[in-house]
């Protein structure tokens, strides 16, 4: 419809100037001594018309005639400029594919070739990496160094940060990432970089910082932070070796509500346990059982040989009414009688927990009881029985 439109309007026109010629009576007189020529006003104006599209042509001719040096260098720079991102294009392949020579190779001909060259050193250096080509490795990444600005700086110090962690040399991974934070960038990939350095190097406590962080951003759910976490708490508590000031000091600086982790607190307790500090280490299993029933912690609970057994023995009654049929709990009951010299108590609780689960610790607790009881038949039962679990 609009190729309609222009071609009925070329046609108005054609016949609009056709009419317009043929009333036009004008002519032109153009006076030379000793020439004289008479033309008519249409004819000039044809020719005027003529003349301008011809000076015009030349004058494009000898514009492009002049312009072609540079246009023929400008068609060599887009071909070298197409060829060195296809040579970039084939690194990244290579590297994806895992041909780490090719890959070093292609890199090397882009950087040759000016195509960004801080980024393809860094793509070659890559490259020389994976192919533990230690020497080639350092020379790209001077490369890079050379040719850093201000876009290219992050990569290159998250290039090396990782280069590093892999050849496990972490206290460089740190400097070069406080390098980045230096400069305002703190990102998500930096972080976990920080967090494997810091755990490899067993810097705990920069670990939970880390573990927070990361968990603010979303970048580890619930799952993932909490066995980290978990194992950086552990390792802290045991750090502090056989000081119960220390620990149990160390203890009230953790949340509330990871405090109340089982393994945490059966850690803790066991470690106060071993510093001699029996009340807190009953008072931190109690509160954690309390918070969330766990038998793994009972073992623990019994440990306890000072203080008082039979206030942990009633704790004990009370928790048995919650849960009757816990093995763990029974076993428990009947080491702590048994301490406090409960004879018939600890039999019975022991017989109980066997009747439910019969472990190869309640076998032996019994067996041990018997034989002081001197029932060398009845203890050599549960001996026997023992060694079958």
């Amino acid at each position: 419809m609009r190729a309609l439109l222009r071609l009925l309007t070329l046609a108005a026109l054609a016949v609009g100037l056709a009419l317009a010629a043929r009333y036009n009576d004008g002519y032109a007189l153009l006076v030379l001594p000793p020439w004289r020529v008479e033309l008519s006003l249409n004819l000039l104006i044809l020719l005027q018309l003529a003349g301008f599209a011809l000076f015009y042509l030349i004058l494009r001719t000898v514009s492009h005639i002049l312009g072609l040096p540079q246009a023929v260098r400008n068609y060599r720079a887009r071909r070298r400029q197409e060829q060195a991102e296809r040579t970039v294009g084939d690194a990244i392949r290579f590297s994806f594919e895992g041909r780490y020579g090719h890959a070093l190779k292609s890199a090397a001909s882009a950087h040759r070739a000016g195509y960004d060259p801080a980024l393809t050193a860094l793509m070659a250096a890559r490259a020389a990496h994976a192919l533990r080509d230690d020497e080639r490795e350092a020379e790209w990444l001077a490369r890079a160094v050379q040719h850093e600005n201000d876009t290219s700086r992050n990569a290159r110090l998250m290039t090396e940060a990782t280069l590093h962690l892999e050849e496990f040399r972490y206290a460089e991974v740190i400097s070069t990432l406080d390098l980045l934070a230096a400069g305002g960038q703190r990102h998500i990939a930096a972080l976990r970089l920080a967090l494997r350095a810091r755990r490899a190097l067993g810097d705990w406590r920069e670990v939970l910082r880390l573990v927070r962080q990361l968990e603010k951003y979303r970048a580890l759910n619930a799952e993932q932070a909490g066995p980290l976490r978990l194992s950086a708490y552990q390792e802290i508590l045991r750090s502090l070796g056989l000081d119960a000031g220390a620990l149990i000091n160390y203890w009230r600086e953790i949340p509330a509500a990871e405090r109340h982790m089982s393994r945490l607190a059966g850690e803790a307790a066991g470690l106060l346990i071993a510093a001699g500090d029996c009340q807190n280490a009953q008072r931190i299993v109690e509160d954690a059982l309390e918070e969330a029933w766990d038998s793994s912690l009972l073992a623990i609970y019994a440990e306890c040989r000072d203080g008082d057994v039979l206030g942990r023995i009633a704790q004990a009654e009370d928790w048995l009414k919650q849960h009757p049929r816990d093995a763990q709990l029974l076993l428990m009951l009947g080491r702590l009688c048994r301490r406090q010299q409960l004879w018939g108590k600890a039999e019975s609780y022991l017989e109980a927990s066997l009747s439910i689960e019969p472990t190869r610790a309640a076998h032996i607790e019994l067996a041990d009881l018997l034989d002081g009881l001197e029932h060398p038949d009845q203890a050599n039962q549960h001996y026997r029985a023992a060694a079958r679990h």
